[in-house]
């Protein structure tokens, strides 16, 4: 009984971390990995590095943007932050 006592503020902690830090951490790093898959031709992005952008072809690991008129660079998936305007889907 005196062991449950002296581990229970440590078994508190191990909660108190779970729900405020690893488990929103783990809910973002699933949220940018489907947004990552889920890129498209056409939508508007902003690179990790702060470019902005928008793309021109996807592969498997590889995004091509277009930056400006005729500039059309290669990222990594993975270097991609955020999609600031999707595409149209055309029916």
């Amino acid at each position: 009984m005196e062991t449950l006592v002296a581990l229970s503020p440590l078994l508190l902690m191990f909660v108190l971390m779970w729900f405020f830090i690893i488990r929103p951490a783990q809910k973002r790093q699933k949220a940018t990995a489907n947004m990552q898959s889920e890129l498209r031709r056409g939508d508007r992005i902003v690179t990790i590095g702060g470019l902005h952008g928008t793309i021109d072809a996807v592969d498997d690991a590889t995004i091509y943007i277009t930056v400006a008129d005729g500039t059309r660079m290669q990222f990594e998936r993975q270097a991609i932050a955020r999609v600031v305007d999707q595409a149209k889907t055309t029916v």
